[in-house]
């Protein structure tokens, strides 16, 4: 193991290597963020951890597979295999599984994806004979998704009196009605859909101190990555789960929080040090991916945030060409200027279509871009 840490900055090898207590790793972009989550369970388990005491919760299952099989190429599949690693959401149906008897559900459980739900508010709003237009489904079905996000249930959700004059100035008086409607379908139908998972996963510890215990004392050592993008109902568990050992390591990035508008609260980062006093702080700054001009304009727009952990991200790559900012009148002025540069490119300096990338926020963005595209009759391929 002692090779392997070799490999390591000295910033990377004193993240993996404190293991006495919680600790916030603040990793800058590029920094070798799953390198140092990787080694350090690995280093838990060479430090005498058993592989099922280890919870290593992820994003994503693209995250938890990659990040299991580093650690089997570390130190051999026949360890890496009982590691509890996987996203929120599949850790914790695990665990409703075993308990649903407590919660009111059997174990063989259903798993409503994001179209089964709101098919199924779609269908509610159409028997209430409401206005869907008013009504729209998806506006709905994100609202209850951010309630019990917020651990909010359907007779608190009616009776808190902000929420419901919200939603009549907002002509929805009804919506407390459709949540509250919406979720005894779920129940009568052994169901629950993925904010459910959070959602008993906190009800079943708050109600059943013996599970909860029973657990604290299953896993020893908790990770957690991307915890910047964190909600409410992740944080508590979390919390719950480290309140009787504070064996908790979370990694992420305050700069790179991106997703409140899907109920992530930045809170979770910034505040660590007020709920684990005893923390210690790692910081990540040296940039392996970009070039030193690239990571220099970073630093000069996350230099504004009014709150932030401070950190220097710096890169010893090469300084790199500048960066160009162009400005457009329209997304369609807007087309026409990158499939120009496109065409200038590939002409001027013999680049292959291979080497362009289009990035953009929403996918209704891309038109405009195929549009332009093809004018030019620029190959191109999309991807989600």
């Amino acid at each position: 193991m002692d090779n392997l840490l070799g490999q390591l900055n000295k910033q990377q090898r004193d993240a993996v290597e404190y293991i006495n207590g919680p600790s916030l790793i603040i990793a800058g972009a590029g920094s070798g963020k799953t390198r140092v989550l990787t080694y350090k369970i690995a280093y838990l388990l060479q430090q005498g951890y058993h592989p099922q005491s280890i919870l290593s919760l992820t994003f994503t299952n693209k995250a938890a597979r990659e990040m299991k099989e580093r650690i089997a190429e570390l130190i051999g599949w026949q360890y890496a295999r009982y590691l509890w690693m996987g996203t929120f959401h599949s850790v914790f149906s695990r665990i409703l599984r075993t308990e649903a008897e407590k919660i009111g559900f059997t174990s063989n459980f259903t798993i409503f994806d994001s179209a089964d739900s709101r098919n199924m508010i779609k269908t509610i709003i159409k028997q209430f004979q409401l206005d869907d237009k008013v009504y729209k489904p998806a506006r709905v079905q994100g609202t209850i998704s951010n309630a019990k996000n917020a651990l909010i249930s359907p007779q608190m959700y009616a009776q808190n009196k902000e929420l419901v004059e919200y939603d009549s100035r907002s002509k929805m008086p009804v919506l407390k009605d459709i949540y509250r409607e919406y979720n005894n379908r779920l129940k009568a139908s052994n169901t629950m859909d993925f904010d459910d998972l959070l959602f008993y996963t906190n009800c079943l510890f708050r109600d059943h101190p013996d599970v909860l215990k029973s657990y604290q004392e299953r896993f020893q050592f908790i990770l957690v990555d991307e915890y910047q993008d964190t909600n409410f109902a992740q944080y508590l568990v979390v919390k719950q789960l480290a309140d009787a050992h504070h064996r908790v390591c979370v990694v992420g990035d305050d700069a790179q929080s991106i997703y409140s508008f899907r109920g992530a609260n930045i809170d979770n980062i910034l505040k660590f040090k007020e709920v684990y006093a005893e923390s210690r702080l790692f910081k990540l700054e040296q940039n392996y991916r970009s070039t030193q001009n690239i990571v220099n304009a970073a630093n000069s727009l996350i230099r504004q945030n009014r709150e932030q952990i401070q950190k220097t991200v710096f890169s010893e790559n090469v300084e790199g060409e500048r960066i160009e900012v162009s400005s457009s009148f329209s997304d369609f002025e807007e087309g026409v200027i990158v499939s120009n540069k496109i065409w200038d490119l590939r002409r001027d300096k013999k680049a292959s279509y291979s080497d362009f990338v289009i990035l953009y926020r929403t996918n209704a963005q891309s038109r405009i871009f195929e549009e332009a595209l093809r004018k030019k009759n620029i190959p191109y391929r999309i991807y989600g």
